[in-house]
């Protein structure tokens, strides 16, 4: 599996059979044929992709399963559910995009959501989306092997509301990336099974 990251909640996984875009708002790195996935609101996604998922359930297509996990969005009330968590196990790696959600997670949801090798998560904060801390409540309560960090402040995005940088949002965190990389490349077995943070720059 490859993950790339293309600003804001947006990321692209890929297998050797089929395609997975996240949270592509504006519909420029969806393809003809990939798998659109919607943590939340959003615009119609591009015509002749395989199929488009933006509600909990469980799917299968193209030896890629994909679980939505009901949440509540960020900015809801108490009681509302309008956001879904998804999880992603493809090459027998299990990866969870967070999306906009509130961090307390129910144990029902944990326990949905299982063992997660990666956890890609928004960090930019400003009452929006997850800030550090909110961030580090869901990454202790899903404790992932891997965390990519998403929706920080970047000079190539403009924000609905100002974000907090990534170097603001990892203080919080109080976490130093392991690395950065323009793609990550992932392979069952092969995840250091400490946790580490690791930083994807934008593909964009």
């Amino acid at each position: 599996m490859e993950i790339q990251y293309y600003g804001a909640n947006c990321v692209r996984l890929s297998t050797k059979k089929a395609v997975v875009v996240v949270d592509d708002l504006d519909g420029s790195v969806t393809k003809s044929g990939d798998i659109a996935l919607f943590t939340g609101a959003h615009g119609m996604p591009k015509a002749g992709v395989k199929l488009c998922i933006d509600q909990p359930g469980e799917y299968e297509v193209s030896n890629i399963s994909v679980q939505g996990v009901a949440a509540r969005a960020h900015m809801d009330v108490e009681g509302k559910v309008s956001a879904t968590i998804f999880k992603i196990v493809a090459d027998d790696v299990r990866v969870v995009v967070t999306g906009h959600v509130y961090p307390d997670l129910s144990d029902g949801q944990l326990e949905a959501l299982g063992v997660v090798d990666v956890l890609i998560v928004p960090v930019g904060g400003s009452g929006y989306t997850l800030d550090g801390v909110g961030a580090l409540q869901v990454i202790k309560e899903i404790e992932p092997k891997m965390i990519i960090p998403t929706h920080y402040a970047d000079k190539n995005i403009k924000y609905e509301v100002p974000q907090v940088s990534l170097e603001d949002a990892l203080k919080e965190l109080a976490m130093e990336p392991k690395e950065t990389v323009p793609k990550l490349k992932l392979k069952h077995g092969e995840i250091h099974e400490i946790m580490h943070l690791v930083v994807l720059e934008n593909s964009k």
